[in-house]
């Protein structure tokens, strides 16, 4: 009988009202492609929660970790399931960078739903390390370009990298020319550091703040354009310092490509429920995390352009394919 009604309405004309009627009527699935207790993983599981708890939606919702090739395999396996509204994936700028390094999917093979904050970085260095600031690792690195690594997570040319490769281009730096030495999880970056076989780490405002209160790290720098609060908050930005850097990890949702105009406005709905739940709001304020919300047709936007200033800072890096 629905299919018999669909058919009447399209033929009159009528498709909005049928259109979006639709909602989940199975497992909904959210994709990460890190391992559980990562920033996707932990981004997942908060959704998650509260889209079961606060009844946001009628059917249990799963947490998928799909990992390998720094996102590709959880990317494809992604658009094994074209159309289908039921699987969501937690997406990132990493979208972006690995495609323009020539190491993934392009951002135009699947469906925006919905952008959801921002996340800047913190760059930290071993309490005893003798670089007292951002100034004074940028004025370092110029006297000596060989005698400074940084650890890398989990790929060049990502936010972490950005973090302190736009600050050091700022600067004056070849910023080809770095160590870089590259890691496939920011703990093992934090533990060749501590160990004294890179000197500088970028990592997560949330994971900096952490660190910082157990004496683990001192903070050079935060890649936001003000100062954050809390633990972070005698951390200086790199433009107070002098260097106008501002890198933002943002975080999103996507879809399978040939997901429907009725599938994404379902969840664009119940996505803009859930970030005004009390539980969001205070994940938000935990993580230091900049509440920036945007719809389907925003966030390809806003794709758009951070994908075309990311191929000339790569380029720049010599990392463009």
């Amino acid at each position: 009988m629905r299919v018999i009604i669909a058919i009447l309405l399209v033929s009159l004309g009528i498709t909005h009202g049928f259109a979006a009627d639709w909602k989940p009527e199975k497992v909904v699935e959210i994709v990460v492609n890190t391992p559980p207790g990562n920033g996707p993983d932990r981004t997942a599981r908060v959704m998650q929660a509260i889209l079961q708890d606060k009844k946001h939606i009628d059917v249990p919702v799963a947490v998928s970790n799909k990992l390998g090739g720094g996102g590709v395999v959880a990317y494809s396996y992604l658009n094994t399931r074209p159309g289908d509204g039921h699987t969501l994936m937690i997406a990132s700028k990493a979208l972006l960078t690995n495609h323009i390094a020539g190491r993934g999917p392009s951002y135009t093979e699947f469906t925006p739903v919905a952008h959801l904050f921002g996340e800047y970085l913190v760059v930290t260095v071993k309490p005893d390390s003798p670089i007292k600031g951002g100034k004074d690792l940028i004025e370092s690195v110029k006297k000596n370009p060989a005698g400074y690594s940084f650890g890398i997570a989990t790929s060049l040319g990502n936010p972490n990298h950005q973090a302190v490769a736009v600050a050091l281009k700022a600067g004056g730096l070849d910023i080809k020319s770095l160590k870089n030495v590259v890691f496939n999880a920011g703990s093992a970056s934090l533990a060749a550091m501590m160990g004294g076989h890179v000197d500088v780490v970028p990592v997560t405002a949330a994971l900096g703040a952490q660190l910082i209160a157990q004496g683990q790290v001192r903070a050079l720098a935060v890649s936001a354009p003000k100062r954050l609060g809390g633990v972070l908050a005698d951390v200086p930005t790199w433009r107070e310092q002098g260097y106008d850097a501002v890198v933002s990890q943002w975080r999103g949702v996507v879809a399978p490509k040939g997901t429907s105009e009725a599938q994404v406005a379902y969840w664009e709905r119940t996505l803009k429920r859930m970030t005004e739940a009390d539980e969001w709001k205070q994940d938000i304020e935990k993580n230091f995390w900049s509440a920036e919300l945007m719809s389907a047709q925003q966030m390809r936007q806003f794709m758009d352009k951070d994908n075309a200033a990311l191929k000339v800072f790569l380029g720049e890096l010599g990392l463009s394919k």
